[in-house]
């Protein structure tokens, strides 16, 4: 190879692998830019009610509490017409879940989309959803759990959604849910949200603002390798899981940690740890301190007993948005920004 073809050949691969070093560049400044807020709804706006998850047989009484609910605030519902079918596990087949939700996705007329329940499901029609329609009309995806897969997607679709109650947590006179159901509407309303948390001794203090993200740890932990998992860099991520054990929950983490989601995390919220169950071989230490060891190496500021998750008290929270968070043993806060 003469002089002028070696230098050819090496300014081709430099030049080469310089596009492939602005793509990457691009494509991480599109995932860290802000992310698009629905409108709050408004009397006289609708919200279209779908099941993406688990069968709702027998759950009449609990879908039309939240219609009767969402008419009392001046909205109106549309219910998806596969809601009440069942297949199997499912509430209808994955056709039937993913087109109720599609059509609510397309429809202009549309202000919110409101998940009646999670279980297991949604992540069976994840790659069937198209949200070209839902660009020029964004709308407030609602739900937890479960949901959380389509919050992960909606996220990287470059939108905020919101991790609140779904039809099935309504009780028939809404005993015991009064700060679940006022935060649910203040979010979706557009009023200021800011919660004051009891403090914990496990608490790692320290003072933070950054857009929160996450929901179920199983969620998080099924979507790892897929075009739906998140980039938790520079945000805070959020927690909360219901019935595993403690070793699942360290396995859970674990694999996130090795994915790289905690190296440039900027805090961590624990949310409810519901009825975990108890192993044979006994792990040794509570949740909390597992978190903290799986943590250990980082510097970032933690928080824990926060009300969101599987229990009457499950608070509104805006994933996407930024959130100051300030951390101390005694006490901690977390404010909403505009």
């Amino acid at each position: 190879m003469t002089r002028k073809q070696t230098f050819l050949h090496v300014f081709c691969v430099i030049f080469f692998y310089g596009l492939l070093s602005v793509s990457a560049q691009d494509k991480s400044i599109k995932k860290h830019t802000t992310l698009i807020q629905p409108d709050y709804l408004k009397a006289g706006d609708t919200v279209a009610i779908v099941a993406p998850s688990g069968i709702l047989k027998g759950r009449t009484g609990e879908i039309d509490q939240a219609k009767r609910l969402l008419k009392s605030w001046g909205l109106h519902v549309v219910v998806g017409k596969h809601v009440f079918k069942q297949n199997n596990h499912f509430a209808g087949t994955d056709e039937e879940r993913c087109e109720d939700f599609q059509n609510a996705l397309d429809d202009s007329t549309i202000s919110a989309i409101w998940c009646a329940r999670g279980g297991y499901g949604t992540v069976r029609i994840l790659d069937k959803l198209d949200y070209t329609k839902f660009r020029e009309k964004p709308k407030w995806i609602i739900g937890y759990s479960d949901i959380t897969a389509l919050h992960n997607q909606v996220h990287n679709e470059g939108f905020e959604s919101l991790h609140a109650l779904m039809c099935v947590s309504l009780t028939k006179d809404l005993k015991g849910l009064g700060e679940t159901v006022a935060t649910f509407k203040d979010a979706i309303f557009g009023k200021p949200i800011s919660y004051t948390l009891a403090g914990s001794k496990y608490n790692r203090a320290g003072k933070v603002i950054a857009p929160v993200v996450g929901g179920n740890l199983t969620l998080l932990h099924t979507m790892l390798g897929s075009e739906t998992s998140i980039d938790t860099s520079g945000k805070i991520l959020f927690i909360e899981e219901i019935g595993e054990y403690k070793y699942h929950i360290d396995r859970m983490l674990q694999s996130l940690k090795r994915a790289g989601y905690f190296n440039n995390c900027a805090g961590v919220m624990v949310g409810d740890m519901s009825k975990m169950r108890r192993n044979t071989t006994v792990w040794g230490s509570s949740t909390e301190q597992l978190i903290l060891d799986v943590l250990a190496e980082y510097d970032f500021p933690i928080v824990f007993n926060v009300p969101s998750g599987h229990e009457e008290d499950n608070r509104a929270l805006i994933l996407g948005r930024n959130v100051e968070m300030n951390v101390a043993k005694e006490q901690a806060t977390l404010r909403f920004l505009e």
